[in-house]
């Protein structure tokens, strides 16, 4: 017979399943508490399992349908706490984008019903059920509209033991350590369970621990090939928070000229190295400096004042009518240019909106966005020669642009294409005074630790600097300042086992909760057939 009591969730229980997931969500930036996404993930283990016991025909008394409720709810939470930034774009797009993802959640709470019904080991449970946490993760960064890969709980270890694993198993790797240790973390409080079971837990969980330090140490960063001396600016921007953050239009290209001024000065008393080149953040020009005179002036200014090539990052008109790219602009002393990058991942609802033709006349507030961005096709390294006149010595340059920091698969074909050195643009203007500069920093510094390559960041207004290859920064600036300042950073060639085995690792383990997910729907829909038949 069925016990409705212990078959589905009561209201305590899903208001439980919401504060367990605001904790977890303390575990990212700003807070940064990072020991805290094991205490929750364990506890919405337990909350997912709570009463359960065989019923009289052997199947599992926790139905599928609890176990989503439940992760659902703790996605809710999650997302509350964590990406309460989003707001900033419009209080509209909260509620929709919080459910959506959370479906994620929710799906990690049906996996470890699943894990429950075909293994009453409580350390293959744990490993089956970190699988869905990579399912999740797997799929939020593709589904619905390209995805929305923010939230991995790789991010949240930077200043944490497991970060030593970033190199040898990257970001999908350490999100499924993270996981893992969450239930060997149940494990361990369950006095229940074999005494040796609750050890075997707390010696692997001192394993992973233990190894991350040693492998973080033993695997280094490539061998250098040289230094170049990299010109940061960041201009800051005229606007609040949100969409206007931009100001008056060129406003934000003339405090970029400015602060290249003060870039060059800092060189040429001596308190800076000289730059190779200066690098200016994503949206640096928000009119096309290619068709816009007044822009394309600014930008030539700023060259003839450093004497120097200028990466630029520019918005730019077309490919199309009523489309616009950004991009990383390769800019030399006499206007032209010789390399262009353009984004490739873009922000659904922020760059460009899915569905458009048939959402504009239903929510003409969509129409804030502007012309349609359009995805780049190639990876993002730029050939180019330094030297105000492009003949210098020649140089392969690793862009990533902002928002595409949280894919594995641009991130790493920066490296797998050849890049000696990395540098991030990113325009944060919209999100000032939020968590969400220092959730893409985090983002930046896991990325650093998982290449071993030093990063260089510029942004329009906040939080700019060098990110070493061990994940520590140096220069970092306050947000909503102006700032300017040359680092000196080595070449490198070579990629970690990160490149390869990180992906693979979220693959193998996306499959495994698959094929458990599939294989428990059709155990539940067997048993229905029998009850019935």
């Amino acid at each position: 017979m069925r016990r409705p009591a212990e078959r589905s969730a009561s209201w305590g229980e899903r208001a439980l399943a919401l504060l367990l997931g605001g904790l977890a969500g303390l575990a990212w930036q700003p807070t940064a508490l990072w020991q805290l996404v094991f205490p929750a993930l364990a506890a919405l283990g337990w909350l997912v399992l709570r009463g359960e016991h065989a019923s009289a025909d052997g199947a599992r008394a926790v139905p599928l349908r609890r176990g989503f409720s439940l992760g659902w709810i703790f996605g809710l939470g999650l997302g509350l706490v964590s990406l309460s930034w989003v707001a900033v774009i419009g209080w509209y797009v909260v509620p929709p984008l919080l459910c959506l993802m959370a479906l994620w959640q929710g799906l990690v709470g049906l996996v470890s019903v699943a894990a429950a019904r075909f293994t009453r080991s409580p350390l293959a449970r744990a490993a089956l059920v970190a699988c869905g946490w990579s399912l999740a993760e797997f799929g939020a960064s593709r589904i619905p509209f390209g995805g929305f890969g923010w939230m991995r709980l790789g991010y949240t270890q930077v200043d944490s033991p497991l970060a030593g694993w970033l190199p040898l198993l990257g970001v999908g790797g350490v999100s499924w350590l993270v996981a893992l240790c969450s239930g060997l973390l149940l494990v361990l409080l369950q006095p229940a369970l074999a005494r040796a079971q609750r050890l075997l837990a707390l010696g692997l969980v001192m394993v992973l621990l233990l190894g991350g330090a040693l492998v973080g140490r033993a695997i280094g960063p490539g061998r250098a090939t040289g230094t170049v001396n990299v010109g940061m600016v960041q201009g800051n921007v005229d606007g609040s928070a949100g969409p206007e953050a931009m100001g008056y239009a060129r406003s934000v290209t003339q405090n970029h000229v400015s602060q290249t001024v003060t870039l060059m000065a800092r060189a040429r008393t001596g308190i800076d190295p000289v730059p190779d080149f200066v690098l200016w953040p994503e949206n640096s020009t928000d009119i096309d400096p290619t068709r816009d005179a007044q822009t394309r002036d600014l930008v030539r200014r700023a060259s003839a004042i450093s004497a120097l090539p200028i990466l630029v990052g520019a918005v730019m008109e077309g490919p199309g009518a009523d489309e616009r790219q950004t991009s990383a602009l390769w800019w030399l002393a006499d206007g032209t240019t010789t390399a262009r990058y353009d984004k490739r991942n873009l922000v659904p609802f922020g760059e460009w909106i899915p569905l458009r033709a048939q959402l504009l006349p239903v929510l003409p507030v969509l129409e804030q966005v502007g012309a349609q961005s359009v995805p780049g096709t190639g990876p993002g390294v730029l050939d180019v020669r330094l030297g105000a006149d492009g003949r210098g010595r020649e140089l392969r340059i690793g862009d990533i642009i902002c928002f595409e920091l949280a894919w594995d698969r641009t991130v790493h074909e920066t490296v797998t294409n050849g890049a000696q050195l990395l540098v991030v643009q990113s325009n944060n203007g919209t999100y000032t005074g939020t968590g969400q500069p220092q959730q893409q920093f985090a983002i930046t510094r896991a990325r650093a630790m998982e290449l071993r390559r030093e990063i260089v960041v510029s942004t329009t207004n906040s939080l700019s600097g060098l990110v070493h290859a061990d994940g520590s920064v140096s220069g970092a600036t306050r947000e909503g300042t102006a700032a300017a300042q040359t680092f000196t950073v080595p070449t490198r060639e070579g990629r970690t086992p990160a490149v390869q085995t990180g992906p693979a690792i979220e693959l193998v383990a996306s499959l495994a909760a698959v094929a458990l997910v599939v294989l428990a729907l059709a155990r539940a829909a067997a048993g229905r057939t029998r009850r019935t038949g």
